[in-house]
C-alpha cells in the first residue's frame, strides 16, 4: 500500500477509499500525534466544503478526535483557506477541512492545519499514518473532547480579506462562479463589502452541483456570462475557493500565471515584493518568465504543488507565489492558496489604477505550449542515453526562445512532455521528436 497522504492531505472516493471508518481512525490518530505531550486538551477548528459527503465525514472526523480527548469547533461550510485562517485566528492547536477541492463530486478529501494555519510537514504525516496502526489510548468521562458549532466566526475572515483589499471596488461590476462550492456565500458578501457590484453564477449549492460544470476548471460558462452581463472582469473559483482564475471584458482566460505577473507588478510598485521575487512551479508558461525578465522580477521555480511553493516562501521569507491552476499564496495575509483573497488583490488593482484586465494582463504573453503524456512502465526511460542525448539537442536548439520539461507523473505510469516554443508548430515538433525517443527507449527497455 502506498502512502495515505498525497500532495494535499487524504482524498478519495467517499464512502469508497474514503470511509467514515477511516475518516475516524485518521482523525484520532491525528489528534493523538499533534496533540503530543500536552496535558491540555487541544482545540480542534473543523469544516467542509459543502458537498454531499461532507456532514458523513465531518462526523466522523469530529467523533474521531473527540474520542482522542480534543474539543471540536465546528465552523460549518466554508472556504478552505478560511478554515486555515481561522485555525489561526481562534487559536486552534489545528484544525482539519474536508473537501477534495475541485474534483467532482463523489470525491472528497481531509486536509490537516498545524497551529497557525500551515499546512503539515511530511514527516507529520507520517507520523499520523504510522499512528493509525497503534493501540491508542482513550480517555472517559471528562476527558472526551466537547463538540460545538460556531457559525460566526466566518465573519472574522470576511472582515480580513476585506481589510486587505489595496483599493475600494466601486465603479467595477464583477460577474462571480464560485462554483457552487465552499464560498458560495463568503465571496459574494467579500466582493460587496468592499464595493463591487456582483452577478453570482453557479452559487446554489445543493451538496451534488458543486463543480459540477462550472468553476475555474469550467470556465466558459463564466466567459459567456461576463459579456451578457457586460462586466469589467469576472471571477471563477473551485470547489473549496483555494484557487482562483479570471475572465477579461472581452470574454479572455485570465490564468493563474497572468494573475501572479500584474500582483508581483503591483507589489513591487507598492514595495510589498519581497527581493523582487516571484515564487512558481517548473509548469508556469514561458511567457511569465520572460515577462518578469523584462520587468525586473527575478522568478524562483518548484516542483509541482502549492506545497512546494508555500515552503520556499516560508523559508526565504518571500512575499507572493502560486501555480499556473491559480493558486496564488501571499503570506502576509493568507498561510495557504485563497482564491477570494487573490481576487481581491486583482479587482483593488484593476480599481487603482483604472485600467482594465485585458491592459494589465498584457504585461505577460503565454507562449504555445505542447503537453503529452507518454504511458511507460519504469519512469527510469527518462533516462536512457537517446532521451537525455535528444533532450540536450533540442535544448540547445531552442535556446531561450523555447523550454522544455520531462517529469514523470506523481500518480500514474506516465511521463509528462511540456514543451513550449515560439511557435504552435514548432512546440508539437519537439514534442513529437521526444515522445519517439521516450516510445523507443521504452521498447528496447521492455525487449
Amino acid at each position: 500500500m502506498g502512502r495515505l497522504f498525497g500532495t494535499d492531505g487524504v482524498r478519495g472516493r467517499a464512502n469508497v477509499s474514503l470511509t467514515p471508518e477511516l475518516a475516524l481512525r485518521l482523525s484520532e490518530a491525528a489528534a493523538t500525534v499533534l496533540r503530543g505531550d500536552a496535558d491540555t486538551k487541544p482545540t480542534v477548528a473543523v469544516a467542509d466544503d459543502g458537498r454531499i459527503s461532507g456532514g458523513m465525514l465531518k462526523g466522523a472526523v469530529s467523533a474521531g478526535l473527540a474520542s482522542a480527548g480534543a474539543d471540536v469547533v465546528d465552523l460549518g461550510v466554508i472556504p478552505t483557506p478560511a478554515t486555515a485562517f481561522l485555525v489561526g485566528e481562534l487559536e486552534a492547536d489545528f484544525g482539519v477541512m474536508i473537501s477534495a477541492s475541485h474534483n467532482p463530486m463523489p470525491d472528497n478529501g481531509i486536509k490537516f492545519f498545524a497551529a497557525g494555519g500551515r499546512k503539515l510537514p511530511d514527516a507529520v504525516e507520517d507520523a499520523i499514518e504510522s499512528a493509525m496502526d497503534a493501540e491508542l489510548g482513550r480517555p472517559e468521562g471528562a476527558g472526551l473532547g466537547a463538540v460545538r458549532t460556531d457559525l460566526e466566526a466566518r465573519r472574522k475572515y470576511v472582515d480580513h480579506v476585506v481589510a486587505a483589499c489595496p483599493h475600494r471596488l466601486e465603479g467595477l461590476t464583477v460577474v462571480l462562479d464560485p462554483a457552487n462550492g465552499a464560498a458560495s456565500e463568503v465571496a459574494p458578501e467579500v466582493l460587496r463589502a468592499c464595493g463591487a457590484t456582483v452577478h453570482v453564477v453557479n452559487g446554489s449549492p445543493d451538496g451534488l452541483n458543486i463543480n459540477e460544470n462550472a468553476g475555474s476548471t469550467h470556465i466558459d460558462g463564466l466567459r459567456q456570462a461576463v459579456k451578457d452581463f457586460g462586466a469589467d472582469a469576472g471571477i471563477a473559483l473551485d470547489g473549496d475557493a483555494d484557487r482562483c482564475l479570471a475572465v477579461n471584458a472581452a470574454g479572455d482566460i485570465v490564468d493563474g500565471d497572468a494573475i501572479m505577473a500584474v500582483l508581483a507588478l503591483a507589489m513591487r510598485e507598492r514595495g510589498e515584493l519581497v527581493d523582487d521575487t516571484l515564487v512558481v512551479t517548473v509548469m508556469s508558461n514561458l511567457g511569465l518568465h520572460q515577462a518578469m525578465q523584462r520587468e525586473g522580477v527575478r522568478l524562483e521555480t518548484t516542483k509541482v504543488g502549492d506545497r512546494y511553493v508555500l515552503e520556499r516562501l516560508n523559508e526565504a521569507g518571500l512575499s507572493l507565489g502560486g501555480e499556473q491552476s491559480g493558486h496564488v499564496v501571499i503570506p502576509s495575509h493568507a498561510t495557504t492558496g485563497d482564491g477570494t483573497l487573490t481576487a481581491v488583490m486583482l479587482l483593488g488593482r484593476m480599481a487603482a489604477t483604472g485600467r482594465s484586465l485585458e491592459d494589465l494582463a498584457s504585461v505577460f504573453r503565454s507562449a504555445p505550449q505542447v503537453l503529452v503524456n507518454v504511458p511507460v512502465k519504469d519512469k527510469g526511460v527518462m533516462d536512457a542515453e537517446a532521451v537525455k542525448t535528444r533532450l540536450g539537442e533540442w535544448t540547445d536548439h531552442l535556446g531561450d526562445a523555447g523550454r522544455i520539461l520531462l517529469r514523470p507523473s506523481g500518480t500514474e505510469p506516465l511521463i509528462r512532455v511540456m514543451v513550449e516554443a515560439a511557435t504552435t508548430e514548432k512546440a508539437e515538433e519537439v514534442a513529437a521528436d521526444l515522445v519517439a525517443s521516450l516510445e523507443e527507449a521504452v521498447r528496447v527497455q521492455g525487449s
